[in-house]
């Protein structure tokens, strides 16, 4: 099994449905957790019940620094994947260290409409774009690519449909 960590500044919207979605789809090949620079202390509530409405269990879905991560007895992780939009001005975390690396920029669902309707919205529309991202990793031979190559076809899948430019490379 692998590990993935997702991180984006804030971890309170993107990365936790992108964890969230590992977590689903990868079907035990994975085991994903978010992270976030500059943690918001809570997931997004829109993003909350979104999940919530789509079966997912979001009891174990935490905002947190990405310092969990650095802790010695904490998992050590093979692939890490920024979130962040950076055409947006958005500064996107970097991740030490020699995990594969991979950014999938994806515009941010928080605090965007002024109903709920329209906050719904843009979690469904980040929700979908990151799920085409999950399908297309759960479809690699993972366990049989080089780091190289691992890396080469997440920049693919960050090309993918409704994909944000980065500033700088993950």
């Amino acid at each position: 099994m692998l590990n993935i960590l997702i991180l984006c500044t804030a971890n309170s919207a993107r990365s936790i449905l992108g964890e969230a979605l590992i977590n689903r789809l990868g079907e035990g090949r994975f085991k994903a957790y978010s992270a976030g620079s500059h943690p918001r202390g809570e997931p997004n509530p829109d993003g909350l019940a979104m999940l919530k409405d789509k079966g997912y269990d979001v009891s174990g879905l935490t905002s947190k620094s990405w310092d969990v991560f650095a802790a010695p007895d904490a998992p050590k992780m093979d692939i890490v994947i920024t979130v962040c939009d950076s055409a947006a001005g958005e500064t996107c975390p970097l991740w030490p260290g020699t995990p594969v690396k991979g950014h999938w920029g994806i515009p941010d669902p928080a605090h965007k409409g002024a109903t709920p309707a329209e906050r719904r919205a843009a979690f469904e529309e980040a929700y979908r774009l990151l799920e085409l991202r999950v399908r297309a990793l759960t479809n690699l031979p993972v366990e049989t690519m080089t780091p190289q190559q691992l890396r080469s076809a997440l920049a693919e899948i960050g090309k993918l449909d409704g994909a944000t430019q980065m500033a700088r490379e993950a």
